[in-house]
């Protein structure tokens, strides 16, 4: 924040405080210096705005000592009191409204129109790995261009502020270019200034004032063309989330979601792997926005988190039966849900529990999240896996308790047996056709609920074996300690095999007219 570059942007793991810490103050520094200007909050989805961004922003200002309702409003026509801004929005619904003018907007990409008709002097990007960037190109930095009339002077007009932790794919990798934009001796140059502006201040000098206004001047200058760029690790913020905060993530994490989102290290994909018709156009965005809505912008984190089900998931027809694949694991178990569409098998969710927590567990956080759905039946898609053993959970085997925790919750199942499980070359060969668009069903995956699955998916290995291609499952076998706790990462892959193979083999599910996506 001292070194003010124009563009900044912080690759930072979990839990290092950027939307409290650098979001916040970034955007109450333009509102309160650029009096009524307009900003752009931009994130992936309406529901990440509402349950992650907009709740950190507001803790922010809410620690710098602002009150909503006093000195901003959300959401709502500002009162009289406050004053216009240059350019006001058309409409308050998702606007932050300050007492001087200053509103800032949430621009969601999976909302369409949010960027339109906007003339706006800066933008606070979160989450920029899951950011759309050909969609930012077109429609939002163009908006970033404000009247300079008024704000020409101010170093930060038109500055942009951009957040995320380490990407996963090459398509959320977009703002990783900034490093190479960053001039370090530009970046040295505001620093030296800093320091000399504060040894000045520091003095007696009569000319002291005259030589602070000549470094500010320089300052501003400087700062105006700069790019910031900096990657953290959440190991930097070890005296605030703690060790054991670090070793829990390491244990429920996968690997790589640890390497990424913890440690903040770049990691190349597997382009060639099992899954290699997959492609990004394979996943979609599904909020319910009129839900969503519905909530309004007050409620906590944790409450948001609370009260967001599958009511909040318009990819979820409620009146038709949920299709489930799942994968038994001593340490690990997976539930991966979906629905067939016409010619689309929607991957709507997955669920996954580890160690102490069992299928019974698994099932729980299901049924909890799926407990308005009014269609109370499941389609059991499994093989021989499920039958004969149980990992020692009670004497009945997998399916048997599997059907006995839905039924004790009022779910009705559908067991479809789909008999010993098929070799890797045909799965290979009938998942990657079913991804080309040449069988019944293309699987379709939702972003947001299944982020560990498509990690999963997308970094799958393959390896050549004697009746051709298998998938690279070395991973599952390695012993769990506290350097290498989470090498399962195939498990859920499998479910999701079985769950397609059972939907697009033997498909039980009714025909019924699309959900628009």
């Amino acid at each position: 924040m001292m070194i003010g570059a124009k563009t900044t942007v912080i690759v930072a793991g979990r839990r290092t405080g950027k939307t409290f810490g650098i979001g916040a103050p970034f955007a109450l520094r333009n509102m309160q210096r650029m009096p009524k200007s307009v900003g752009g909050i931009v994130v992936p989805t309406f529901k990440h705005g509402l349950t992650n961004t907009l709740p950190g922003l507001f803790t922010g200002w809410a620690a710098m000592g602002l009150k909503e309702g006093v000195h901003y409003v959300v959401g709502k026509k500002p009162p009289k009191t406050f004053d216009t801004a240059y350019i006001e929005p058309r409409e308050y619904e998702h606007v932050i409204s300050f007492y001087n003018g200053s509103r800032a907007v949430l621009i969601s990409q999976d909302r369409p129109g949010t960027s339109n008709s906007l003339t706006l002097d800066w933008l606070l990007i979160d989450e920029a790995k899951f950011i759309d960037y050909q969609k930012l190109k077109d429609e939002t930095l163009p908006a970033n261009g404000g009247i300079k009339a008024h704000f020409g002077m101010h170093s930060y007009h038109h500055s942009m502020m951009i957040m995320s932790d380490m990407p996963q794919s090459s398509r959320g990798s977009w703002f990783l270019n900034y490093r190479e934009q960053m001039d370090p001796e530009v970046i040295r140059c505001i620093e030296g200034l800093i320091y000399r502006r504060w040894e000045v201040n520091q003095t007696d000098d009569a000319n002291k004032d005259k030589q602070i206004r000549r470094i500010d001047r320089d300052l501003n200058r400087l700062r105006a063309g700069a790019t910031f760029y900096t990657e953290v690790s959440t190991i930097e913020n070890l005296q605030v989330v703690g060790v054991d905060f670090i070793k829990r993530m390491k244990r429920d994490l996968t690997p790589l979601t640890f390497w990424t989102s913890i440690m903040c290290h770049r990691i190349g994909l597997t382009h060639d792997g099992f899954y290699s018709s997959m492609r990004e156009s394979h996943k979609y965005h599904a909020d319910d926005f009129d839900y969503l809505d519905s909530l309004g912008y007050h409620h906590t984190e944790a409450e948001y988190k609370n009260l967001i089900n599958s009511q909040a998931d318009k990819d979820v027809n409620p009146d038709e039966p949920l299709c489930i694949g799942m994968d038994y694991n001593a340490n690990i178990n997976w539930i991966v849900c979906g629905q067939p569409q016409g010619n689309r098998l929607n991957i709507v969710k997955s669920f996954y529990v580890k160690y102490e927590r069992k299928i019974p567990q698994l099932i729980d956080d299901f049924c909890s999240y799926y407990r308005n759905h009014r269609c109370k039946q499941v389609i059991f898609y499994y093989d021989t896996t499920a039958l004969g053993s149980n990992y020692a959970v009670n004497r009945q085997d997998f399916k048997w308790v599997i059907e006995n925790e839905y039924k004790k919750r009022g779910w009705r199942v559908n067991p479809v047996f789909l008999g010993n499980p098929m070799r890797h070359n045909e799965k290979y060969l009938l998942i990657n056709n079913g991804f080309a668009g040449k069988n019944n069903l293309t699987p379709y995956f939702n972003i947001e609920q299944n982020e560990d699955l498509l990690l999963a998916i997308q970094t799958a290995g393959v390896t050549r074996g004697t009746n051709g291609w298998k998938k690279y499952k070395a991973g599952e076998k390695l012993a769990e300690n506290e350097e290498n706790l989470l090498e399962h990462r195939t498990d859920g892959t499998d479910a999701f095999d079985t769950l397609y193979i059972g939907c697009n083999n033997k498909p039980q599910h009714t025909t019924f007219t699309p959900l628009l996506i």
